[in-house]
């Protein structure tokens, strides 16, 4: 099969590592294989980055598997052409059971150009998708803080602390909490 990308890289996302597999394709068409393992924290991403950039891979493909995808990508994106692959589209290969055999089945699809990347917004857009994800949490934070009762009415079985009937909705007030 023809190789389209020389230089490319694998990476199999996880919570807490990274696996990557590295493949340079010499004049002579000897794959030379390389996997290493990194963690997740901002330290190891870049450290990542760095290792890519001193073998001057040109491509790298990941996952797009849950959110843990997203700060490697955000490292990355500068300066690398990266594939954000349908994780269903890769899996569906039977007998690849362990993270490096996964890098290294990704590493070896982007080389032979086999991969399609996944829809990704232009940055500027999916920082105003992660604004508006923090608002709403924010917001529905506020929503449910604001409808609880306060402790003191929550647990008094002995005694009812609350003057009147509390309505879905309504606020509670200094008189509703006991204080003077």
């Amino acid at each position: 099969m023809e190789v389209l990308y020389e230089r490319c890289c694998g990476l199999d996302v996880h919570k807490n590592t990274v696996v990557a597999c590295m493949m340079i394709t010499p004049p002579n068409g000897r794959v030379k294989k390389t996997v290493r393992t990194f963690g997740t924290t901002t330290a190891e991403i870049l450290a990542l980055r760095d290792w890519v950039d001193e073998q001057q891979v040109s491509h790298l493909a990941l996952e797009r598997t849950g959110i843990f995808w997203r700060p490697l990508y955000n490292l990355l994106e500068d300066g690398h052409r990266i594939l954000l692959v349908n994780a269903h589209h890769i899996k569906s290969v039977p007998g690849r059971k362990t993270d490096v055999k996964d890098s290294e089945w990704i590493a070896d699809l982007l080389r032979h150009g086999l991969l399609k990347a996944s829809f990704l917004p232009p940055k500027p857009i999916r920082s105003v998708r992660d604004l508006m994800r923090s608002r709403k949490s924010l917001v529905s934070y506020a929503y449910l803080r604001n409808q609880s009762p306060p402790k003191s009415a929550r647990n008094d079985h002995s005694q009812t602390r609350l003057s009147g009937h509390h309505c879905p909705g309504s606020k509670w007030t200094a008189d509703d909490r006991g204080v003077d």
